[in-house]
């Protein structure tokens, strides 16, 4: 038992001599650091002071750029409508009696005051020359008593009422060729005879409808604009017409009304267009293209529109200094080139690459589009 307590003993000794020696080193204090160290990249320390890493610098973001081309633009407002008489008229008989002369029919062109109808009244007639042989009585009657009264042999009394007979021979002379006029009806106005709706010896009375008369030159073209676009049509406006047998022609906004349909909400409008050999004819669906007042607008694609943060429609525009802007447009118009923007400012490029990755104020690396790849962008808008 005792030889075994002093082999504990002796290590014990041992252990303790060891001990002794390491801690005489001074290596204790180092724990860890060294791992620390090692971690360290090389030239991390300098004169014994570690010194934190350097930051690199953050790439500038690449994007491509159009500069605008500025132009005139002017919306074009399409509608359908209707070629229409420039003036119709029904022409009715004046007065009763039986048609002595008819020398027109449908289709026949006329001038104005031209007699389309002529109704027996042989009466009338007579107390037309009757009135005319009273009023030439009446006249030498007046020219007489004139002489008697400068000569000093009649009374001026007689003289005046030698004169009031002849005033009521006049009137009733003008009453009779009145009532002769009616017998005749007559053109109000050069056109064509859409209808005629009376045969030669009929009998009509007062009021009965002859004959329908259209005036086609010029014709008009009945159309109604949207609530939204008839701010923009003014009278005097050019209209581009596309008939719909393929014939293309222009006319002028010649009426234009102020108030709505009630069950369309839609304004009327009137064109008129030439038709000198009244080939135009009444009743033929009709293309009609008007144009507002034009403004200073760019063609953009599509694709390059973006949103601002509120939701509002624009363009990712840079400046001078390539800094990256929101820049909010007005759609006015929508081409197959593209879409017509108006309030884009001037000196900037459009964003048309890379738009939606950039944010307000943030400095790029522009790149211009070239000629081909621009024309090949427009190319795929088209399509």
């Amino acid at each position: 038992m005792s030889s075994r307590f002093r082999v504990h003993r002796f290590a014990a000794i041992v252990v303790l001599i060891a001990a002794g020696l390491w801690i005489g080193t001074g290596r204790f204090a180092s724990v860890g650091s060294e791992e620390a160290q090692a971690a360290q990249p090389a030239g991390s320390e300098t004169d014994g002071v570690a010194e934190a890493p350097a930051t690199e610098a953050r790439p500038l973001r690449a994007v491509a750029v159009v500069t605008p081309n500025f132009a005139d633009h002017a919306r074009e407002i399409r509608i359908s409508g209707v070629t229409d008489a420039d003036k119709r008229s029904v022409l009715a008989a004046r007065t009763d009696g039986v048609i002595r002369s008819l020398p027109v029919q449908q289709g026949d062109s006329v001038e104005a005051n031209s007699a389309v109808i002529e109704i027996e009244g042989p009466e009338i007639v007579a107390a037309v020359a009757m009135a005319e042989a009273a009023l030439t009585q009446r006249q030498q009657e007046v020219d007489v008593a004139e002489k008697l009264y400068k000569s000093g042999n009649t009374a001026e009394l007689q003289l005046i009422g030698q004169r009031a007979a002849l005033a009521a021979a006049q009137a009733q002379l003008s009453q009779a060729k009145a009532r002769a006029d009616q017998l005749a009806v007559r053109a109000p106005f050069a056109g064509v005879l859409d209808s005629v709706d009376v045969e030669l010896g009929e009998w009509v009375q007062t009021g009965t409808p002859v004959a329908t008369l259209l005036a086609l030159d010029p014709i008009v073209v009945r159309a109604e604009v949207s609530e939204l676009d008839v701010g923009s049509v003014k009278l005097g406006d050019t209209a581009a017409l596309r008939l719909v047998n393929g014939a293309e022609m222009t006319g002028t906004v010649r009426r234009l009304w102020r108030e709505a349909s009630v069950a369309t909400r839609t304004y009327p409008v009137e064109i008129t267009l030439p038709n000198p050999d009244r080939k135009i004819p009444v009743g033929m669906t009709t293309e009609v293209r008007l144009y507002t007042a034009p403004v200073k607008a760019v063609t953009v694609p599509r694709s390059i529109i973006t949103l601002s943060e509120e939701g509002e429609l624009g363009l990712r525009v840079i400046d001078k200094d390539d800094i990256a802007r929101f820049a909010s447009v007005e759609m006015i118009d929508d081409t197959p080139e593209g879409l017509v923007l108006a309030g884009i400012p001037e000196g900037v490029r459009i964003i048309v690459s890379g738009q939606d990755l950039v944010s307000e104020g943030e400095k790029v690396q522009p790149t211009d589009v070239t000629a081909e790849a621009k024309a090949a962008m427009e190319a795929g808008i088209r399509q």
